[in-house]
């Protein structure tokens, strides 16, 4: 968006119409109230920036109806321009350039007038409420008409008003074109010439009959200046002056211009020159150059800002809308103040009421439901002293410094207290988020250039005001979107539509955006391009929700928010959506229950022996990312670390969320839980983030190991997946694979309880546990056991430090039971820690694993494989060859 620079903040207000109660739409649905349609196609007004038109900002939806727009907004309007000295020509030409751009994104104003065409400081045209013909569906969401009788075009006032709801109307009048904000703008121009309105002091009927016998008359412009008495100031004005006058007040729209063809008019040719044509920025994921409009000044000093400089005026419009908010800021408490909004007793909102004594009373219609388009200049004074403090190097701040990226203020402790704070009060502190989004919006500028940059800013927390190009600068994308996703074929029928008009209107539509008929369309646009795209997958029920949280975060993009769904679907949810699915699925969740029994072996013995297994109640979870049983608000901050880690990370989050159940889990049977699955309890999201976290720094890389999961990329590959591991690869000789073995057969891999690991995770699990208290249990003992069930020859060849050696056949029968001996009696000493089975015969393995897990449940088994490389002149030597690992998270 454009930056604020000298204009204010405005907000007006209007009802949209009620519809009726008791009436439900041809699939069986409610009807969609008109507020919602107004809302949803309101987000396109905001992407409409140029120099003619205020900035659209926000909408916000009350109650009864009621709609609350904010949008750039100046003081002064049409009838300052003589005060000015502006010249007729120039006016002419400046709203006519923020008309054509209008037109070419497919949109007339229909509400020209001197109080909606406004002026800058410096004198420049900008045309304010433009949207409001848009935003109703040309009015006919409302119950007011959009225009004002003086100045709508003698075609507009011929079709009368028109309401859905009045039965006496069959069809809908055909919405205005171009040519109707033309005559308005040469009522305009005439007025501004004449210095008088026109047709104000007529009865309203007097008047539209007056314009409608104007088609009989030659010279339009004559005509009304004889009628107002001003033919002499008219006929004195230059001819180029009386010809534009002439050509915009043409009464047949057939040979009436067009605001493009009126400004390659002639007229025009010598005030066209000052004018320089609009450029519009180019996109962050384009192939164009974002850099190519920049230049250095000649005099490098010009860039130096003085100290008393306003810098909060160099933010873009929507961040000090924000920011607003934050600081306190409240729409309608500003239009109460202002007497817009004014309640009534609810006896006065009756259509009637009778008294005692039996006189009735009955209510005329309500004026506060018309149009009042009176706009309030929102006030930033309690935002500027909220960050007065905030120094001037706040805004620019150096991204090649590696000290804090907190910038130094006299609030710097607070801010730096700031970041250990909750992320919920992180999100509504206003100075703070004020120095992240100036962080985040200079990092994604230089995006891809500053990627790590990015990925390091983004493990503290994510401005939700820049999420959704966070989003997408975290997964990746890069290139000329736009042109791939206008490629796809989104109209041609395909099998899949049903489905996916189905499923869209039960997605997310608490939201009002996503349940606005503009989200449905772009929901079904969306899905659709992916659906085509992607050929050797299908639609499964979930991809919709999937998709919910992209497209609320680009609803004016989609084709970033099909980018990002791009990206995200190979990454996490790799052949999910194959036709056939049941092996990945099955796959997936064996190695969930694998996790839950090595995190928590107790919970998993409960839910294993009450027959609750993840099939029951984790495929949701882990179809649609956890998007079907959580609202997007949560989903927001859940993927915020989601989107850093690797397609392992869900696994975490899953047996976060059964660790919040586990008291309730563990004192149910299979029907209790069955019943509180199906209706979930309320879990707190932070705190399933950070135990994640724990979580998974805390699992071995190979025991989350997938044959099904996304393919490593190669070497050289600049994608996503060279940047977003979690760990590197702790070895400069051995293949850089999760796994240094042949992974296992799902009959196989379900037959086992406990994940394997390989021996590169056995060393760092033996490393961390010696590395300080933290891995490390109460007593001080390292976490991790290394159970060695070899011979003792064997054993005492070679062997990792610290290991015990419980020989398999002393210590087991041949049928792979305990044998009471003094060996078997250790284990017992070993409660609560991570034991790692080390064996040359993996059902060797699987037999002590499953004896410790029956006898001791809080034992959690890891057993390991053994290979040639492994064996025991092998492994000791590989500790001195491995890299530096990385411990931390991400």
């Amino acid at each position: 968006m454009k930056p604020l620079k000298d204009a204010q903040l405005g907000a007006f207000t209007f009802f949209a119409s009620a519809l009726p109660h008791d009436v439900c739409g041809s699939n069986g649905l409610p009807l969609t109230p008109n507020s919602i349609k107004i809302l949803g196609r309101f987000q396109l007004l905001k992407t409409i920036t140029h120099p003619r038109l205020c900035q659209y900002v926000d909408i916000s939806r009350g109650k009864h109806e009621r709609l609350i727009v904010v949008a750039e907004h100046y003081e002064r309007s049409l009838s300052d321009f003589q005060k000015q000295g502006k010249i007729v020509l120039q006016i002419a030409h400046e709203v006519l350039e923020g008309l054509e751009f209008m037109n070419k994104n497919g949109m007339v104003h229909r509400a020209l007038s001197p109080h909606n065409v406004l002026m800058d400081c410096k004198g420049n045209i900008k045309l304010a409420k433009f949207g409001l013909y848009h935003m109703t569906d040309h009015g006919a969401d409302v119950d007011f008409p959009i225009g004002y009788p003086s100045y709508l075009a003698p075609e507009v006032i011929a079709q009368g008003s028109f309401h859905p709801s009045d039965p006496s109307h069959d069809e809908a009048p055909l919405p205005s074109g171009p040519k109707t904000d033309v005559w308005s703008l040469g009522v305009l121009l005439f007025e501004l010439c004449a210095g008088r309105r026109l047709l104000q002091n007529i009865d309203i009927t007097e008047r539209l009959k007056f314009i409608l016998t104007l088609g009989c008359m030659d010279d339009i412009v004559t005509v009304l200046a004889e009628e107002h008495g001003c033919l002499d100031s008219i006929k004195a004005l230059p001819e180029n002056v009386l010809e534009l006058l002439r050509k915009c007040l043409t009464f047949l729209p057939s040979k009436r211009p067009t605001p493009a063809e009126l400004l390659r008019d002639p007229v025009f040719s010598e005030v066209s020159r000052i004018y320089t044509p609009y450029q519009k920025p180019v996109s962050l994921f384009s192939s164009s150059l974002r850099c190519a409009h920049l230049e250095l000044p000649e005099d490098i000093s010009d860039l130096c800002k003085d100290d008393d400089e306003d810098y909060l005026s160099q933010r873009a419009i929507d961040e000090v809308y924000h920011l607003w908010c934050l600081a306190g800021g409240d729409l309608e408490k500003e239009l109460t103040n202002k007497e817009i909004i004014q309640s009534k007793p609810p006896i006065c909102t009756l259509p009637n009421f009778v008294l005692e004594d039996g006189e009735s009373f009955g209510q005329g219609r309500d004026r506060s439901f018309l149009l009042d388009d009176t706009t309030v200049t929102l006030s930033l004074c309690q935002l500027r002293n909220r960050l007065k403090d905030v120094a001037g190097e706040a805004y620019y701040p150096l991204l090649e410094d590696e000290q804090s990226s907190l910038p130094q203020s006299n609030s710097s402790n607070e801010l730096s207290s700031t970041v250990t704070l909750p992320l919920i009060i992180r999100e509504r502190d206003t100075e703070y988020q004020l120095i992240r989004i100036i962080l985040f919006d200079r990092l994604l500028k230089a995006y891809p250039y500053k990627k790590n940059l990015v990925w390091k800013e983004a493990r503290v927390d994510i401005p939700p005001l820049v999420r959704g190009l966070a989003w997408a600068a975290l997964l990746g994308i890069e290139g000329d979107i736009q042109a791939k996703y206008e490629s796809i074929d989104k109209d041609t029928p395909i099998p899949t539509d049903r489905q996916i008009e189905v499923d869209i209107p039960r997605c997310h539509q608490y939201d009002e955006l996503l349940s606005s008929p503009q989200g449905h369309i772009k929901f079904r646009r969306v899905l659709k391009a992916w659906v085509v795209s992607h050929p050797d997958l299908v639609y499964w029920q979930g991809l919709d929700s999937l998709c919910a949280p992209f497209l609320y975060l680009n609803f004016n993009n989609e084709a970033l928010a099909y980018a990002c769904m791009s990206a995200f679907i190979p990454k996490y949810l790799y052949n999910f959506f194959l036709k056939d699915n049941s092996h990945v699925i099955q796959e997936y969740l064996t190695v969930f229950s694998q996790m839950i029994a090595f995190h928590d072996p107790e919970l998993s013995n409960h839910l294993n022996e009450i027959g609750f297994i993840p099939d029951l109640y984790a495929i949701p979870w882990f179809l649609t990312m956890f998007t079907h049983v959580f609202p997007l608000h949560k989903i927001f901050h859940l993927w915020d670390t989601l989107l850093l880690g690797n397609s392992s990370f869900p696994f975490c989050i899953g047996v976060a969320i059964l660790q919040q159940l586990r008291d309730r889990l563990l004192a149910n049977g299979f029907n209790e839980c069955i019943l509180l699955f199906s209706d979930l309890p309320e879990i707190d999201i932070e705190r399933c983030v950070r135990e994640s976290i724990n979580l998974f720094c805390w699992t071995p890389k190979s025991a989350t190991y997938r044959q099904h999961a996304q393919p490593p990329k190669v070497a050289g590959d600049n994608g996503f997946g060279k940047t977003a591991t979690y760990y590197s690869s702790d070895y400069q000789d051995i293949p850089k694979t999760d796994l240094s073995r042949e992974p296992l057969a799902l009959c196989d891999l379900k037959a086992e309880m406990s994940p394997r690991i390989s021996a590169e995770d056995l060393i760092d699990l033996c490393e961390l546990s010696l590395a300080g208290p933290t891995k490390r249990t109460k007593t001080g003992k390292p976490k991790i056991v290394a159970v060695d069930i070899r011979t003792g020859e064997d054993f005492n060849r070679g062997h990792i430090s610290g290991s015990i050696n419980i020989p398999f056949n002393t210590t087991f029968s041949p049928e792979g039971e305990l044998v009471q001996c003094p060996a078997s009696g250790v284990l017992q000493n070993y409660r609560g820690r991570v034991i790692v089975v080390i064996s040359h015969a993996m059902k060797s393995a699987v037999m002590v694993r499953k004896q410790s897990h029956t006898q001791t449940p809080v034992y959690t088994g890891i057993f390991l494989q053994a290979t040639s490389r492994f064996r025991n002149d092998v492994l000791l030597p590989y500790v001195g060859k491995r890299k530096k690992r990385k411990s931390s998270f991400p």
